[in-house]
């Protein structure tokens, strides 16, 4: 049974609220619906999205999708619910299952899961995985009634990707080299990074993690993001912060100057009597937004700066200046 993450798919946090899960399908409809984008997956992607937000919109399938994860469906169809001991029994949401049978073991937990695992996925042959007897070559185990259940996975493998601020801003493909840690396979994957991504981010990547025992489904690979130090801009949140350097006629008089931006470079008007350290506001040219997430804004601090040498003319008009002038900037 093939998971589908439907938070991933709106780009939100599993706690989202449902104001930003609505929020996020309805600027990702907009996007995707075919009679707006003509590309060749949008349909598909527009499909997508639409199916995770009839899920997570319904307060009811949306909490029986965190407990079951891919088995939610059958979970709401069976009648009662799940099945009398499955209370205490955790399922995280996310590829694959991951099981809490409690402190001790919880011999009836244990029951209770591996009935429910037989009601949801079937199988054949075999004995309890909890309790004595018959293995499964193929790397999977089997019930207390005999079928057989789904093979193990492969454990999944965490590794970190750097990118520069444009290029995780703009999002595209990258190639990337992982070594198994396990195993000391590598191996080079062709990787698409969603444009807005931060640091500490994960992507994660189905099927792409460690092998697993007997032939079972791989593990996921969690692709970390970190992002270089760019030196032209600060990163705060998804505001980015550059330093304008203008004169001090500029400063003093106005003018205009050349701002850069991640997508090249933004002409600010500077108003007379401008100090160092104002900023100068650009709304939306931060770092851009991801799912829910608006982009940044950008803000560019005047410095102003003098020349490191004077011409006999240049400081003439600055003697001139400072003997004419009240101006006391420390007053």
């Amino acid at each position: 049974m093939d998971f589908k993450d439907y938070y991933g798919t709106l780009g939100v946090d599993k706690n989202a609220s449902q104001d930003e899960i609505q929020r996020a399908y309805r600027k990702l409809a907009r996007k995707y619906h075919p009679d707006v984008n003509k590309e060749a997956a949008a349909e598909d992607r527009f499909k997508e999205v639409g199916e995770a937000y009839e899920v997570l919109k319904d307060t009811e399938k949306r909490k029986k999708y965190d407990r079951f994860g891919s088995a939610w469906k059958q979970a709401q169809q069976r009648t009662g619910g799940a099945p009398p001991g499955w209370e205490n029994v955790r399922v995280e949401y996310g590829p694959g299952f991951d099981f809490d049978f409690g402190e001790g073991g919880g011999g009836g937990d244990r029951e209770a899961f591996s009935s429910l695992f037989e009601q949801l996925f079937g199988g054949r042959g075999g004995a309890s995985p909890f309790g004595g007897g018959g293995g499964d070559p193929f790397g999977g185990f089997r019930t207390g009634r005999g079928r057989r259940a789904a093979p193990r996975k492969g454990h999944d493998v965490e590794a970190e990707v750097e990118l520069g601020l444009e290029e995780a801003a703009r999002g595209g493909k990258r190639q990337i080299t992982l070594a198994d840690p396990e195993t000391g396979k590598r191996q080079t994957l062709e990787v698409t990074i969603p444009a807005g991504m931060l640091s500490g981010r994960k992507l994660r990547l189905s099927g792409q993690g460690g092998e697993a025992p007997g032939g079972g489904p791989r593990g996921d690979l969690l692709l970390k993001v970190k992002l270089a130090p760019d030196p032209r801009f600060r990163l705060d949140g998804r505001d980015l912060h550059t330093r304008l350097e203008v004169a001090p006629w500029e400063a003093a008089l106005g003018g205009e100057a050349e701002v850069p931006t991640l997508d090249g470079s933004q002409r600010v008007r500077i108003p007379a009597g401008t100090s160092s350290g104002r900023r100068i506001r650009l709304r939306g040219k931060g770092f851009p937004g991801s799912g829910s997430s608006a982009a940044g804004d950008l803000y560019a601090e005047v410095s102003i700066a003098v020349p490191a040498k004077l011409s006999d003319e240049e400081r003439e008009l600055y003697e001139k200046l400072a003997a004419t002038s009240s101006f006391d900037p420390r007053a």
